[in-house]
């Protein structure tokens, strides 16, 4: 006799339950994991990679620029490039050039060798976000949509609380080229885990270009200057966080590894406190947080050589600079809506030119001798901008409503 089985699931929750769905959004999170540890790791091991190549510590930083400069590349132009070819090939792509990017980091025999394959690298890195998302999104249904990318995104967050800081260790240990060697492995693995389980899916042409028109609206520039100033506040001081804390704080460097892990930690909770709080209240949430960042930002730059008060900082620097985070996407998306896809790269290009103004102002300060808290208060200033334009743009959308 035959049974029917019958369920009430839906046609999406069965395609869950077979392996090539999550297969694929775990072989995208493997890929995240690698380009945020290429992306992030190098804060941590920047006074070894200095002395290693015979550069000054503020010229080290132009390694942290370049790549964020990169990131906005990759994420506006390429990413509109590639959107004309199967998404999952365009990835594959992608994976084999970060793989080239750094091995020229990890074998390039001088600076200007390891700089070329920063460049490289963080072009494919802003590409594979662009190009990751729209994968992503394709595997789960709209109510899903979220988690989906969450999943693809969660190895970013492992990057900095785990990878970060093991990375470190690693380089410190054995060399830091030692650390991209490890990450070129990553991604050789990713990319066949991408090759292998990632299911086909239709590309989607887009004209981003001609669209570029609709980011010019006063509400979206306030929203992405907001975002470039909040994350470039932030990512500017934690750039040469390590020789803050040795040079100043007095911690052995051997200590760096577990420091960065109360930063790790700050960034996994302050990311989980954003994304709940957005939905409810985006420019409170957005205003909440900078002002947190501002205040500990504060308080480091006074009180950096303390070696308590600065780890605890360091934790809610994390934190704070993290929870902001989602508000800067949704702010930037809510303004920018009309500009179609390119819309979902203008908050990755908004923060990474934050990023790369950042890193690259604060190895100026460093260079010009004004001391290694001068990156902090670099950050202090510009987290204030970020909180004069949310006020900007507050006092406009009034306006406009009456």
């Amino acid at each position: 006799m035959t049974h029917v089985h019958t369920t009430s699931e839906t046609p999406h929750e069965a395609l869950t339950r077979t392996p090539r769905t999550p297969l694929g959004l775990y072989a995208l999170a493997l890929a995240s994991f690698a380009v945020g540890l290429a992306e992030f790791v190098i804060a941590g091991l920047l006074p070894d990679v200095a002395d290693d190549l015979s550069v000054s510590d503020g010229s080290a930083g132009i390694l942290v620029t370049t790549y964020a400069v990169g990131i906005i590349v990759g994420a506006l132009a390429l990413t509109t490039a590639l959107s004309r070819i199967p998404p999952k090939s365009a990835l594959v792509q992608i994976g084999v050039v970060f793989v080239i990017g750094n091995l020229l980091c990890a074998l390039g025999p001088n600076f200007e060798v390891v700089l070329a394959g920063r460049i490289i690298a963080g072009t494919t890195n802003g590409a594979f976000l662009g190009m990751g998302i729209v994968v992503a999104v394709s595997l789960a249904d709209a109510r899903n949509q979220g988690r989906a990318i969450a999943t693809m995104l969660g190895g970013l967050t492992f990057a900095n609380v785990l990878g970060v800081p093991l990375g470190t260790v690693l380089g410190q240990q054995f060399g830091w080229r030692v650390v991209f060697g490890v990450i070129v492995a990553l991604a050789v693995v990713a990319t066949l885990a991408i090759l292998a389980v990632v299911p086909h899916v239709a590309p989607t042409p887009t004209s981003s270009l001609a669209d570029l028109r609709h980011l010019l609206n006063r509400q979206a520039l306030l929203a992405m200057g907001i975002a470039t100033f909040g994350f470039g506040g932030m990512f500017g001081a934690f750039t040469y966080v390590a020789l803050t804390l040795t040079k100043v704080s007095g911690y052995p460097t051997s200590a760096v590894p577990w420091l960065l892990v109360l930063f790790g930690i700050g960034l996994m909770i302050g990311n989980a406190l954003g994304g709940r709080l957005v939905n409810r209240a985006l420019d409170a949430t957005l205003a909440g947080s900078l002002v947190g960042l501002l205040a500990v930002q504060v308080l480091l730059g006074l009180l950096a050589g303390h070696p308590v008060v600065a780890a605890i900082s360091l934790g809610l620097m994390g934190m704070f600079g993290f929870a902001a985070a989602p508000g800067y996407q949704q702010k930037v998306m809510r303004h920018a809506r009309a500009a179609g896809a390119i819309a979902s790269g203008a908050p990755i290009a908004a923060v990474n030119l934050g990023n790369a103004l950042g890193s690259w102002i604060g190895g100026l300060m460093i260079t010009a001798g004004l001391g290694y808290t001068s990156p902090i208060w670099m950050g202090a200033v510009a987290t204030g901008l970020a909180l004069v334009l949310l006020a900007v743009a507050a006092r406009t959308a009034l306006k406009a409503a009456l």
